[in-house]
């Protein structure tokens, strides 16, 4: 059986010490959420100075904002971690949440080349995963599997479409992988994400899936890019692949939108170039035996993260609470699992952990969507515990 737990050496940051981290627990003797930051091996409650993630984020400067104040001391860091998988939870004790709440939750899609292909390629196969070799391999000798050098939008970009489009190959993915506008859709309700530690959900209507490893981007509602985190943007590519009109039902499900353990903000030592130049490593470990690595640098996107960002945010769209961006998945495993030429797909049980250095690791156990713990604790209850704690 794969090691479903959490531990403080994982879940932070390689240079710790020197990141302003927040994220949010259960604390069962506050009946509710807080906000909490990472102080020595402690989880510290700033909920009296940030009632919300949101606030935080909204802060002219989160990092310098958090610095600055004190807190009431939670719990150890590793109790907290320990206490977190739902099945051996003692719920009278403190427990790792997302770190977000009321931001909007939000995705760019077919920003990576690697992705881009499977995307065309879900789309060609229509859902069947046994033709998706075949197609794979087509698809490949036109256009190759190297497009991160081409620039979406540029001259370049537009005579590849006239190429293909003559030769019948273009896709809808290919519009927003190399075209001006990027794929921006709404990936789940605020207050619906899942953290690190928890079961991560599958719908049970599909059988061709995968995790989606991806940077989040965390950006206050005028635009200012202040963090970052780890996502798991949940697939189920037979459903996407029959229709991107079921992009809804393949994305936004219960338990579905995996993002954590913690935001790190951005400071003097942790900028936006950390994040363009970051490599983000996927393990997948499965209750068969089975394991899969891959890792990719995030220097292979092809559309820059503030460019991504400007694209979900301004004049057009406006997010008062902020947003959370995922940027884009950087690789979808394609490895066979059970038979030559079926390909991956998850099976339950599965712990997949998507890791970076500068950012920790986000760890899940997929589980049925009706399996995972129901969202039932949105926006109303946050604020009825907010206004009994005095905070609102």
């Amino acid at each position: 059986m794969p090691d479903f737990s959490l531990s403080v050496a994982n879940a932070l940051p390689q240079d710790a010490g020197a990141a302003v981290l927040a994220g949010r627990v259960w604390r069962p003797d506050r009946g509710g959420p807080a906000v909490v930051t990472i102080r020595d091996g402690q989880a510290i409650d700033v909920t009296a100075h940030f009632p919300t993630s949101r606030d935080l984020c909204e802060s002219t400067d989160p990092a310098k904002a958090l610095r600055a104040v004190e807190g009431e001391a939670v719990a150890p860091l590793a109790e907290v971690l320990a206490n977190t998988p739902v099945d051996r939870r003692d719920r009278s004790r403190p427990w790792l949440l997302s770190p977000l709440d009321l931001q909007a939750v939000k995705a760019a899609g077919v920003t990576f080349a690697v992705s881009m292909l499977e995307r065309v390629i879900e789309e060609k196969a229509r859902g069947n995963p046994a033709a998706a070799a075949t197609i794979r391999a087509e698809i490949g000798k036109l256009i190759g599997d190297d497009l991160s050098k081409l620039k979406p939008g540029s001259p370049e970009a537009m005579h590849l479409k006239e190429v293909l489009i003559k030769q019948g190959a273009w896709s809808q993915y290919l519009e927003v992988g190399i075209g001006p506008d990027a794929e921006i859709f709404t990936k789940a309700p605020p207050m619906s994400t899942v953290g690190s530690g928890a079961d991560a959900g599958l719908h049970p209507a599909s059988s061709w899936n995968n995790p989606e490893p991806e940077i989040v981007l965390i950006v206050a509602s005028d635009g200012r890019i202040v963090g970052a985190t780890l996502g798991n943007d949940v697939n189920l590519r037979d459903v996407e692949g029959r229709s991107a009109l079921l992009l809804g039902k393949a994305k936004d499900n219960n338990a579905a939108a995996a993002v954590g353990p913690f935001i790190r903000f951005f400071d003097d030592g942790f900028t936006l170039d950390h994040i363009r130049r970051t490599t983000v490593t996927l393990t997948v470990e499965g209750e068969d035996g089975f394991r899969l690595e891959g890792s990719s640098s995030i220097a292979r996107i092809s559309r820059d993260p503030a460019d991504l960002a400007a694209q979900m945010i301004g004049p057009h769209h406006q997010y008062p609470d902020g947003a959370a961006l995922y940027l884009g998945t950087m690789f979808a495993p394609i490895e066979d699992r059970d038979s030559a030429g079926g390909g991956f797909t998850h099976k339950y049980g599965d712990i997949v952990t998507i890791a970076a250095p500068e950012l920790g690791s986000l760890v899940n156990r997929m589980k049925r969507t009706d399996e995972c713990e129901p969202w039932t604790y949105g926006a109303s209850h946050l604020m009825r515990h907010l206004a009994k704690r005095g905070l609102l």
